[in-house]
């Protein structure tokens, strides 16, 4: 019992000694005592401690001061002390779930006699341990504006960066940095907003350029713009025909309301997007424009003229040119009638000279003087006209330079048994002749006229006429 009851004054003893050593020699330290680190980023809890000589430290540890959990058991904590005097403690790639306040502990060892003594450095250094708070980076955006208004953009955070208590706020439109934007501290302003400014917007700081704070849009609202007309089909319009205009401009919100004007007309033509004309006419020629509307404002187009070509005027052409055409093609075939008609003739002519000059040098020519026949003879060469002949061509002379030369044709009749030729013979007067009769009147009227009958065989020409 005796050892016992000195061995249990003794612990308390020790337990004493203890107790006054940790309150002079015991101490932990952290710098600072609140840490403000951006989200994404690395922060180290500094940490430093001292304890009473004859001590060794046997355990470290840092843990959340209200759950008792220990960071360590995560991957992205390193504890970065000793067993000597240092306590750091790493976190990378900070979340906001990190926020929490951070306590350090150790233990030591003493051995006085053959007992051992451990003691925990909380109990006795009066540490408050380290509050951290992970941020990100916030752009404040107003959602919708209206073109010229003004506007301003706000880059924050929740609490002062401690590596960085003096950010340089930089400004991204779209993904791309905007150069030389009008900010102040933390704020972007767009004074006077315009339609251009539609975008998504993101900040970050200097230093930390990758970690840019999550995307906002700013909408800007504005009235219809380069207001626009467009005509199909484009070109020449031609009476009859249809024709379509379309409205085409740049708003938001989009045009709501489209109104057709044609120039110098009051009341509007159409309403739509879309204006077609039917059947158009010379009338509907002018000069036409479109009013694109919506909540915001209107704007009206630039005017487009239309031209139109009437049908009548189309044709009337059609039918100048058709008959120009047919006035050619007459002119050339008028042409060549009289080109090939002026060669028929040439050839004709040298036929016809050809012609006279065979008969001329072939036929049996009878120059008979004008004395009178006697009756007999007369009368024989009538009845010989009258039972042969059947017609007769006269070619008369009635000058010295017209000659009109007879040819009396003879015709022996069909029913002879001999195959018969027939000769012309030729007949010329020395004074004209009034007009040509049949041979049987000419023999009364006209003793002048001799009839001349030649009758030829194939062996033997016979000719039976009197010669004088």
């Amino acid at each position: 019992m005796a050892l016992r009851t000195a061995g249990s004054v003794l612990v308390v003893f020790l337990l004493s000694v203890a107790v006054v050593l940790g309150q002079n020699g015991w101490r932990v330290t952290s710098t600072p005592h609140n840490i403000c680190a951006l989200k994404g980023s690395t922060v180290d809890l500094s940490c430093s401690y001292t304890y009473p000589k004859g001590h060794t430290v046997t355990e470290t540890s840092w843990f959340y001061r209200w759950s008792g959990v220990k960071p360590q058991n995560d991957d992205r904590v390193e504890y970065c002390g000793d067993r000597v005097n240092v306590c750091t403690l790493r976190i990378t790639d900070l979340r906001e779930s990190d926020s929490a306040e951070y306590w350090f502990t150790f233990k030591t060892q003493i051995i006085q006699g053959h007992v051992f003594q451990s003691v925990r450095s909380e109990r006795y250094s009066g540490h408050s341990g380290v509050r951290l708070s992970v941020t990100g980076l916030k752009a404040n955006v107003q959602t919708t504006v209206t073109e010229g208004q003004s506007v301003t953009l706000t880059c924050s955070t929740t609490c002062t960066l401690t590596d960085n208590p003096n950010p340089i706020y930089i400004w991204y439109k779209n993904g791309q940095r905007l150069t030389n934007p009008k900010t102040k501290n933390n704020y972007l302003y767009l004074d006077p907003v315009s339609s251009e400014d539609t975008g998504r917007y993101s900040c970050a700081v200097n230093g930390h350029e990758d970690r840019h704070s999550p995307e906002e849009t700013l909408t800007v609202t504005y009235g219809p713009k380069r207001v626009s007309v467009s005509v199909s089909p484009s070109g020449k319009i031609v009476g009859g025909s249809s024709v379509t205009l379309t409205c085409s401009s740049d708003a938001n919100p989009p045009v709501d309301k489209y109104t057709w004007y044609k120039k110098n007309v009051t009341s509007p033509k159409s309403s739509g997007q879309s204006y077609s004309i039917t059947n158009i006419s010379s009338e509907d020629s002018g000069q036409y424009y479109c009013e694109a509307e919506n909540r915001i404002g209107a704007q009206k187009s630039t005017t487009r003229l239309i031209t139109v070509s009437g049908k009548q005027a189309s044709v009337k052409n059609a039918s100048v040119g058709i008959i120009v055409v047919v006035l050619i093609l007459i002119l050339c075939l008028s042409g060549f009638m009289w080109f090939r008609k002026k060669a028929s003739k040439s050839t004709s002519d040298t036929r016809d000279t050809a012609g006279n000059g065979q008969v001329n040098s072939s036929l049996v020519h009878d120059n008979i003087s004008g004395m009178a026949m006697t009756p007999t003879a007369s009368q024989t060469v009538a009845t010989g006209v009258q039972n042969d002949v059947h017609f007769a061509s006269a070619d008369l002379s009635r000058s010295k330079n017209q000659e009109v030369p007879l040819y009396p044709i003879v015709q022996l009749p069909q029913p002879q048994k001999q195959d018969e030729d027939v000769q012309y013979a030729a007949v010329k007067f020395n004074h004209p002749i009034a007009a040509i009769r049949p041979p049987a009147q000419a023999a009364e009227e006209d003793p002048s006229v001799v009839y001349s009958t030649v009758n030829t065989t194939r062996t033997k020409k016979t000719t039976t006429n009197n010669k004088t």
